[in-house]
């Protein structure tokens, strides 16, 4: 069976792109790679980009773009995903051409999400610089992780687990709720969903993480004390991957989790476990002014 690699890209629509630069650069400490009136491209390593800002009337993340090693893999993806009644689209040159990929195809996932799958990134010859310093942790991890809050789980687990090929990584309880954590590198997940009754449904965080505690920490300083961005969730551990994080709203208001220390998964030894608490400690949800 084909595979997926990592999350490779996450394009956002928004209203405002010059808050969105200042959240991003400044906060989260990711480089322009991109800005024009319309479009504000973002990195955080070596990848030409890894978030696509756009502007638009909607606010909140339309596509996914997942990474996998070749065009083999996209033609085993697409006859999979057909099979299953997801209808296929082999995207046109020019569109793999503006993801800074060599080839693209695309589908909406149950609850109308578009999702990517793509071969041949793209790697900017410049250096990566962070405007705060930060250095993230990335390579075969991709960019960080995506949470959804979804419509019906099953759908999903579907999807994610049986067709694309994710594994699972284990399970946290959220009172009669569970949230189902998965992944398709050493990184403990890359996709996690929920289905969680009367939530807005969509990307509810997108998680960067970072090689040390005083980045986490000096970002926190800026929300808390600086007020830089709303915080959302304040600084704790987490049970399942033991990410030290906090979340703040982005200016579209979906949530980015930033955090350090992360665990990797060895699928050799890797148990899947169901923990019944989401934190260690701290991670207290904040009320909204």
């Amino acid at each position: 069976m084909p595979e997926v690699r990592s999350l490779g890209y996450v394009v956002i629509s928004a209203g405002d792109l010059d808050a969105w630069e200042t959240f991003a650069t400044e906060l989260v400490g990711l480089q322009v790679a991109e800005r024009t009136e319309d479009r504000l491209r973002l990195r955080n390593d070596s990848a030409w980009y890894r978030l696509d800002v756009q502007r638009g009337d909607a606010e909140g993340v339309t596509t996914l773009g997942w990474e996998v090693s070749g065009p083999a893999e996209l033609v085993e993806f697409a006859k999979i995903l057909e099979s299953a009644g997801y209808d296929v689209t082999e995207e046109s040159a020019d569109v793999a051409r503006d993801r800074g990929a060599m080839g693209v195809i695309s589908f909406t996932d149950p609850d109308g999400l578009r999702v990517e799958l793509f071969y041949g990134q793209k790697v900017d010859k410049r250096k990566f610089v962070s405007p705060t310093g930060a250095s993230f942790i990335t390579g075969e991890g991709g960019l960080g992780h995506v949470f959804q809050l979804v419509n019906d789980e099953e759908k999903f687990r579907q999807l994610y687990l049986e067709l694309l090929g994710f594994k699972l990584s284990d399970y946290i309880e959220f009172g009669p709720i569970f949230g189902t954590f998965t992944h398709c590198n050493p990184r403990h997940h890359s996709y996690a969903f929920a289905a969680v009754p009367n939530a807005p449904k969509g990307i509810g965080h997108i998680m960067f993480e970072v090689d040390d505690i005083d980045s986490v920490g000096r970002a926190y300083d800026k929300v808390v004390k600086d007020g830089i961005a709303p915080l959302a969730i304040s600084f704790g551990r987490h049970s399942n991957d033991q990410m030290m994080s906090f979340y703040v709203n982005s200016p579209s208001g979906f949530q980015i989790e930033y955090g350090t220390g992360g665990l990797l998964i060895d699928d050799d030894t890797w148990r899947p476990s169901r923990f019944d608490v989401p934190n260690f400690w701290g991670h207290e949800h904040q009320k909204r002014a």
